[in-house]
């Protein structure tokens, strides 16, 4: 082996020594507690113990893993919950168009299912904080926080959301003929940190599944339709604590939510 290459391997040996994923993260990467919603059933974990239970709600196309770094830090000062949209992790497939208000009515019907005592602290990030912001604003009473992290606003959609959706439909269609399209990985996000090996299974799992480009597919197509209806929804949230968070980055956030928590009555 030359210099180069030995110098190389010492590096990747070196990395792959600190490249512990965060404490927990197994757990999110398959079924935990199914809760019917419905005549579906949503995929939900709970870590830690107190009041107001944090409850993360994940970016559009994305899972409750995508939380895996944030979640433990939380959890050691409250009650932490993530879940899975339709169609997301080990969640059921959709069986209604996946907008906002859809998303919302399901979290309602999680949280009463499940029996989640309010009040609740939200952490959204990007089409996340719309539900997160729905759910608030249909709910006033269970909702006592909002954390906001690179939060998707409805009169600022995506530019690129059509050329998005395009090849989520694309990637819908190979996975339907059981093939691997270009471009069709679950993406990575900052706010996930490490990833371990059953989380990159069952990230690449997800990507296999015509379900998830389904739904993926269909939260795209239904982003102007979800936008109106946060138009409808939305007023001040008067002195409930919003944190805005404008890059997901695990420390930030967890500081974030330290900040909301701080400021529960």
């Amino acid at each position: 082996m030359n210099h180069f290459a030995l110098s190389a391997a010492l590096l990747l040996t070196t990395a792959a020594a600190h490249a512990t994923p965060p404490a927990g993260q197994d757990a999110l990467a398959g079924a935990q507690i199914k809760v019917d919603v419905g005549g579906r059933k949503l995929n939900m974990y709970c870590t830690g113990k107190g009041a107001p239970t944090v409850l993360f709600e994940a970016d559009s196309g994305r899972a409750g893993w995508d939380w895996s770094a944030v979640l433990p830090e939380v959890a050691k000062r409250t009650r932490a919950c993530v879940y899975d949209r339709a169609g997301m992790g080990a969640s059921d497939p959709i069986m209604r168009a996946s907008t906002v208000a859809n998303a919302s009515k399901d979290l309602n019907f999680l949280i009463k299912n499940a029996h989640l005592d309010a009040p609740f602290v939200l952490v959204g990030a990007g089409y996340g904080a719309m539900v997160a912001q729905h759910y608030a604003l249909r709910s006033r009473g269970a909702v006592t926080g909002l954390v906001l992290v690179e939060a998707m606003h409805e009169d600022a959609l995506p530019a690129d959301r059509a050329a998005s959706l395009e090849t989520a439909l694309a990637c819908l269609n190979a996975a339907e003929q059981g093939k691997t399209g270009a471009g069709c990985a679950y993406p990575a996000t900052a706010i996930n940190g490490e990833i371990g090996p059953r989380l990159a299974a069952a990230q690449a799992a997800q990507a296999a599944r015509p379900s998830y480009w389904r739904a993926r597919a269909s939260e795209l197509d239904s982003l102007d339709t979800s936008a109106s209806q946060m138009r409808t929804a939305r007023k001040p949230f008067g002195d409930m604590p919003v944190a805005e968070v404008a890059h997901g980055e695990p420390a930030a956030i967890a500081a974030a939510v330290m900040e909301v928590l701080d400021k529960q009555k």
